[in-house]
């Protein structure tokens, strides 16, 4: 690692928003060729200093040095000239442009006259891409590509700008461990080049992995720089959480009830083939599988939000016609969506209504919707789950990604169902709300309803699953008791090598 005078180093930097303090008096410094790993509960402050670095927020307070002189980033374009790009954990793609024009937005080659030089354009996406070790069609439209594919892109369009300093904000959230590994193949390329990365991530096994250093903050104050080899996952949490955490995984084992849902021979042409499972209440039932392999196509077609060709639906011992969320919201299903931001809120609006916006019956008389009703059940919602807010009324655009996943967590509360599908229910959240969330899991299991439960981390579907089941290439390769299932059986059965 370079020894030289670090490239980026803050200052007591600060910063205010009405009625909250995010960044108090940070220190933080950044050397050539290391990955500075950046670590905090959701809250802690770690987005609002990445987007301070990169020009999407200004700083109350402090001061920014840049190369050993003291810079003001004035803009996000500014801080891509300065050499500074960042990659956001909430995607910022174009859906209607395809892959080549997301990753240039502003930066097209022409051809004359303003035309864009199409073909360039395709030949430089195409070349990235390919770095990446990515197989991704470079005309396809970013609405058509999944939330690890979109990603992706994201990491590609940041390469594209030959930055001297990368921010990366939970670029790993969404990827399978294949993708980690050429991500993580592209990051030591760029070390190796000189190149300085900030990391921001909540999956600890992959830390020590790709990290040089880390931060870590709570409260919006910098507790500590350590060195990754030189301290424990167990001293990192405690530094995070200042107090001691349970178990990783605090399952508890309910007693399974009645069937609760049924499916039969659930077919979607191209996508799903010929489902079959039973899910009994107080059970998790594990849902894992590679990119691709059907597993959110599955859930959406079980909350009615995707189409079916074939196949049947029992709910409670009744054949169902699901047909739309309405009616599986009716039927007592709660589904929280891989990307909560596009499918799970309205970001606009406020705590209080995101949480009732299901269950507006409830809060109803005679058509109008009696607020203080509303208010009293959020605030409840708001203790329990721990969700650091203002208040009801403040907009959910303005929390934090982990407190966002907190108000549709409490939206599906709120609506009393009785099965929960959860699609990556603890992406981007940190350790400790993490064992906020398998609690709460457990409560719900052990007062009697189900939870169909998909991740992309393996420890995540071993430590809270009582069965799994693999998906490849949208059928069912394998069925797992948790006492009998294990990483390699997992990852064998999701390549379709049972």
């Amino acid at each position: 690692m370079d020894a030289s005078p670090p490239i980026l180093e803050l200052k007591a930097l600060g910063k205010s928003f009405p009625g909250a303090r995010v960044l108090d008096g940070v220190h933080f410094e950044l050397r050539r060729g290391e990955v500075h790993v950046l670590l905090g509960e959701n809250g802690a402050g770690k987005s609002t200093l990445a987007k301070i670095i990169s020009g999407a927020c200004p700083k109350s307070e402090g001061e920014i040095w840049l190369g050993g002189a003291p810079i003001e980033i004035k803009g996000p374009r500014h801080a891509r000239e300065l050499g500074i790009g960042m990659i956001y954990q909430e995607l910022s793609l174009a859906p209607n442009l395809s892959v080549a024009e997301n990753m240039f937005l502003g930066r097209e080659t022409t051809a004359g006259f303003g035309v864009i030089n199409g073909g360039a354009l395709r030949k430089a996406a195409e070349k990235l891409l390919a770095e990446l070790g990515v197989q991704i069609g470079v005309d396809r439209r970013v609405r058509d590509l999944g939330i690890a594919q979109q990603q992706l892109v994201e990491v590609a369009r940041a390469l594209s700008l030959n930055a001297r300093i990368l921010i990366m904000d939970e670029p790993t959230s969404a990827l399978t461990p294949p993708e980690i590994h050429e991500l993580f193949t592209v990051i030591r390329r760029l070390k190796a080049a000189g190149a300085a990365i900030i990391y921001i991530s909540h999956r600890m096994e992959e830390l020590r992995e790709i990290g040089d250093r880390v931060t870590v903050l709570r409260d919006g104050c910098a507790v500590a720089t350590r060195e990754l080899r030189d301290i424990s996952q167990d001293e990192l949490i405690r530094m995070m959480v200042n107090r001691e955490l349970a178990e990783q995984f605090p399952k508890r084992r309910a007693v399974l009830g009645e069937e609760l849902l049924r499916v039969e021979g659930l077919s979607q042409k191209g996508f799903l083939h010929d489902i079959r499972f039973q899910l009994r209440r107080g059970e998790v039932l594990g849902l894992a599988g590679l990119l691709g392999s059907g597993r959110s196509r599955l859930a959406r077609a079980i909350f009615g939000a995707e189409r079916v060709d074939v196949g049947e639906i029992y709910f409670k011992g009744r054949r169902c016609h699901v047909n739309s969320p309405r009616q599986a919201i009716a039927l007592g299903i709660g589904f929280l969506a891989e990307d909560r931001r596009t499918d799970g809120l309205v970001l606009k609006l406020s705590v209080r209504e995101n949480v009732c916006l299901p269950s507006l019956d409830r809060f109803c008389r005679w058509g109008v919707v009696r607020g203080t009703r509303e208010k009293a059940a959020v605030v409840d919602y708001v203790r329990q789950l721990g969700i650091k807010t203002r208040g009801p009324g403040q907009a959910v655009m303005l929390l934090s990604g982990g407190n966002q996943q907190k108000v549709v967590l409490s939206k599906w509360l709120c609506s009393q169902a009785e099965l929960f599908i959860f699609d990556e229910p603890t992406r981007g959240i940190d350790v400790g709300a993490k064992a906020e969330i398998y609690e709460l899991i457990n409560a719900l299991t052990a007062r009697g309803a189900a939870v169909l439960m998909i991740s992309s981390e393996m420890p995540e579907i071993l430590g809270m699953s009582d069965r799994i089941l693999t998906l490849h290439h949208g059928a069912i390769s394998g069925e797992f008791n948790v006492t009998e299932a294990s990483p390699e059986k997992l990852l064998q059965a999701a390549l379709g090598l049972n």
